[in-house]
């Protein structure tokens, strides 16, 4: 039987989502925990999308097979007594033996948090700590640009090298809470530290030193030495998976 979990995670103590030897990710702790579920069986997640060291995820998805069908109450009760208090399940439930909890997802939300007052250290771990005031209203211009299908190959990883360097942004904007700005992307994909670097080009024009038309200028170049520096891991999360009809 084929299921559906949602679920989120403290990302400060991982060496990210994905499955590594020797070190802590959530990718092993939770199959771990379905190992002793499935009467000390392997069991693979497969999750929406894999997110990097420091990364936090408020609504991460993955599917995973069991040999036999359980309540989906029981499969979340029992996870989330094996599991480290830095994950929590929040919903599981049973899907189509064809779903993809990755191939099959339609549109990824994420949301980046910046602290321009004073800093503080209880939420050094979840909110970049960068302290100084930023021209909201340029920034704000600039994430306008980025809506709509680009090729991103300037704001992706340097050496990530594949064929399709081409995202479709529907949303990109930015909210104000007392001294937090937040930064919000919703697209049909996005590669490896693309938002960390779309973030850091954006501080760059917040921080009046280049003019926001410069998305336009970075996205033609496709070339990521003309994208800024990337910002810090702990301010991103994984805000939510939407799937296809």
């Amino acid at each position: 039987m084929r299921y559906l979990i949602t679920f989120s995670y403290d990302g400060s103590n991982f060496f990210g989502y994905q499955k590594q030897l020797h070190k802590r990710t959530i990718q092993n702790e939770i199959e771990k925990a379905l190992f002793l579920i499935n009467g000390n069986k392997n069991v693979s997640i497969h999750a929406s999308g894999r997110t990097d060291a420091l990364v936090h995820a408020l609504n991460q998805k993955a599917h995973f097979d069991l040999n036999k069908e359980l309540p989906c109450l029981n499969i979340k009760n029992a996870l989330n007594s094996l599991l480290p208090k830095d994950i929590y399940i929040k919903n599981v439930e049973q899907v189509n033996n064809n779903f993809h909890a990755r191939f099959d997802v339609k549109y990824k939300e994420y949301k980046y948090i910046i602290n321009t007052g004073l800093y503080n250290p209880i939420e050094r771990n979840y909110v970049y700590q960068y302290n100084k005031n930023l021209d909201i209203d340029n920034m704000k211009k600039g994430i306008e640009l980025l809506i709509g299908t680009h090729n991103f190959k300037s704001f992706c990883k340097t050496n990530n090298e594949q064929l399709d360097y081409i995202r479709t942004i529907i949303k990109a904007n930015i909210e104000i809470e007392d001294d937090k700005i937040i930064l919000t992307f919703k697209g049909n994909g996005f590669l490896r530290y693309m938002i960390r670097n779309m973030v850091g080009t954006l501080i760059k024009i917040g921080e009046n030193k280049i003019n926001y038309k410069e998305i336009n200028n970075i996205l033609k170049k496709e070339n990521r030495i003309y994208a800024f520096k990337t910002a810090n891991a702990e301010g991103l999360y994984l805000n939510d998976v939407f799937y296809k009809e």
